[in-house]
């Protein structure tokens, strides 16, 4: 991580669990560090956690991913303060377990889940690769998948979480062409954990099946930032010892 000291991260969905835990940890790694959340109260209370030193380098900026004029204040904001990203964690997600695919009037669920989870996450890499493109930095994109990327459970009603899942690991290997393509050496991963202890499932989960906790995923995050230049973590799945 020591290249990544004094650089500038960008972290959605920071308010609390994986985002929260990961904005912590770049903080404390010496990154700059902005948090994008609809909560920013909660990210500006994650500072008692740290250091002085740590604390005075996480900022906090209201932004919901679902809307682009949100995104594209955020990173102008993050432009005039430090003067561009260098990393960008795309973690902001939402899982409503409540609604089946097929169920009447599920509209608004379908949408806001694949607003959050695909086109934001699209909308936030396009910023970050063009602020990196500008700078001609060697940046990293992270994006915060999901097993549910990979095979679809059987069990529960999960909408259209998967499938925008498994859309982030198609857009996982098209940003990869991509960036291949553009001549540059910035990087992209795709971490993909098993069931982590969030607000996102129900509390009644966690007593029934083994879990992560938010911070196991934050130190993959810290792992794939840490390789050399030459090495692209492309895609790396995390599951908890005795995951069905």
């Amino acid at each position: 991580m020591e290249r990544w000291r004094g650089k500038v991260a960008i972290v959605t969905g920071a308010s609390s669990g994986i985002g929260a835990m990961t904005v912590k940890a770049l903080a404390n790694a010496g990154m700059i560090t902005f948090g994008l959340a609809r909560r920013v109260e909660r990210v500006d209370e994650l500072k008692k956690d740290l250091s002085a030193e740590a604390a005075d380098r996480l900022h906090s900026v209201r932004c919901d991913v679902t809307k682009e004029e949100d995104i594209l204040a955020a990173f102008q904001l993050v432009e005039e303060k430090c003067g561009g990203v260098d990393v960008l964690i795309n973690n902001a997600g939402q899982l409503k377990r409540a609604v089946s695919v097929l169920d009447a009037g599920n509209t608004q669920v379908i949408r806001d889940v694949i607003e959050t989870n695909v086109v934001g996450l699209a909308l936030c890499s396009r910023e970050a690769f063009q602020s990196m493109k500008r700078r001609s930095v060697d940046g990293h994109i992270v994006h915060i998948n999901s097993i549910l990327g990979h095979t679809v459970a059987t069990t529960g009603k999960l909408n259209v979480y998967p499938a925008s899942k498994f859309a982030v690991t198609a857009l996982t290997e098209t940003m990869r062409h991509e960036l291949r393509l553009a001549g540059t050496k910035i990087k992209v991963t795709s971490i993909s954990p098993g069931l982590v202890r969030t607000e996102m499932p129900p509390s009644t989960v966690f007593a029934e099946e083994p879990c992560l906790e938010p911070e196991d995923i934050a130190d993959a995050v810290l792992y794939v930032l840490g390789t050399p230049p030459r090495v692209q973590i492309h895609e790396l799945t995390i599951k908890p010892v005795g995951e069905k």
